[in-house]
């Protein structure tokens, strides 16, 4: 089958290291190994990582003010706005997908790519992959992955709410099927919908044979002087909602207790340089690992090398993430720590693949990390356990039921 992706979200560059970026490669890569043909059209390229298996088409951002001027005059938006950080940046969105269609089609046509169907990662202030779809004559299937609004507005400021939630709703009504990554995400959908019909639910998952390579530890451990520590670690992003400065805490608690524990916490984000400084200040220079940034290539390494995994999530009242790392570390036969919360219960299982704990309960978490620190082989029992559990999440069977859901509907489109 011929795959037409589409990810229009230039704050999701396919070759970075964010989450985001390592889902898009991962699901090509998957679709390619699974014989389909993809072309993946996306809003930024970014860079650190390989190229997808993939034909890879970047349509930049390359807005000058007329085109941003003439949006606020057909959404009925004063230019002046444009003044303000906010407005400027939802313009911008709003004048890229309105040229993004006629773009992505002139390319399809040049490369004579004729696809069956669209896999589109849905993205805030985006509906042109509903005009894409309908002139091409194919299905479409919008994967989304947060409820984007909602996220924009609590983390990073929203101008034009109303706007953005009209236009949610035609990017979702206009999908003959909707992936949602977590529960949580699908009943976002099913509200805006009014339905669930055509809502589906399909976690995140993970190349089970690169992360189950147990030879890949002993370079890391090596070089940073752990062979003989108990590791405990973290992977993801230093944003507030990740944790770490939580996990921090809990760490240095537990340091008085076992001398012989490290921390290693891999990933970069605004809060790398406070969590850095903090550890300095409680004199924690030589117990604490913090790497910055690294390819995801290289992220199987750094689980194997650590002892533990802990996925410190801060409590929200919304918790809709489908956690890529806690799937990579599970895959990577490591026990898992991580709080109760949204949909993690159904992927770490308590005492069987790791161990939970109530959101933001510090004590409770040492606790369970306690534990594991104290039992080599209640670790490795565990780790067995969390690799069985991983192999239900293995990005080809997740990319072939999402796909599925596509070639049905192409049975539907073409007898219509």
């Amino acid at each position: 089958m011929r795959v037409l992706y589409l990810n229009p979200d230039r704050g999701i560059p396919v070759l970075g290291d964010k989450g985001a970026s390592v889902h898009v490669r991962e699901f090509v890569n998957a679709a390619s190994q699974l014989g389909h043909d993809v072309m993946l059209v996306c809003a930024s390229l970014g860079s650190g990582n390989p190229l997808p298996k993939a034909r890879l088409i970047c349509i930049e951002y390359d807005l000058d003010e007329s085109a941003l001027i003439d949006e606020c005059i057909l959404r009925g938006i004063n230019p002046a706005e444009l003044a303000e950080v906010e407005a400027r940046r939802e313009v911008s969105r709003l004048a890229y997908d309105r040229a993004f269609a006629d773009r992505v089609l002139d390319v399809v046509a040049a490369q004579g790519f004729a696809p069956d169907m669209i896999y589109e990662r849905h993205a805030l202030f985006h509906e042109s992959g509903i005009e894409i779809a309908h002139r091409l004559g194919v299905p479409r299937v919008l994967e989304v992955n947060a409820p984007l609004v909602d996220e924009q507005k609590r983390f990073r400021g929203l101008r034009f709410q109303a706007l953005a939630e009209a236009i949610e709703r035609v990017a979702f009504e206009g999908a003959h099927a909707a992936v949602a990554v977590s529960e949580s995400v699908a009943e976002h959908i099913v509200r805006v919908l009014g339905n669930r019909e055509k809502v589906h639910v399909l976690a995140n998952g993970v190349d089970i044979d690169r992360f189950m390579n147990p030879t890949l530890a002993g370079g890391i451990r090596k070089a940073y002087g752990v062979e003989h520590k108990t590791v405990i670690g973290f992977v993801g992003s230093f944003k507030p909602w990740h944790g770490v400065m939580f996990l921090l805490d809990v760490f240095a608690s537990l340091v008085d207790l076992r001398p012989d524990l490290q921390l290693i916490a891999v990933g970069d984000g605004p809060e790398l340089v406070p969590f850095r400084n903090r550890v300095a200040s409680i004199g924690l220079h030589d117990k604490v690992i913090t790497p910055g940034r690294v390819p995801h290539a290289d992220v199987p390494s750094w689980f194997q090398a650590m002892d533990i995994a802990v996925a410190p999530y801060s409590t929200l009242e919304n918790f809709y993430f489908s956690p890529l790392k806690i799937v990579e570390a599970m895959a990577a036969g490591r026990p898992v720590v991580a709080p109760d919360i949204g949909q993690i219960p159904e992927m770490v299982l308590d005492g069987e693949t790791g161990r939970l704990y109530p959101p933001g309960d510090a004590y409770a978490c040492a606790t369970a990390l306690l534990a594991l620190v104290d039992s080599p082989c209640l670790r490795e029992k565990m780790g067995r356990g969390a690799q069985a559990g991983a192999r239900r999440h293995g990005w080809t069977d997740v990319v072939s039921a999402a796909l599925d859901l596509g070639q049905r509907e192409c049975v539907s489109v073409h007898r219509s």
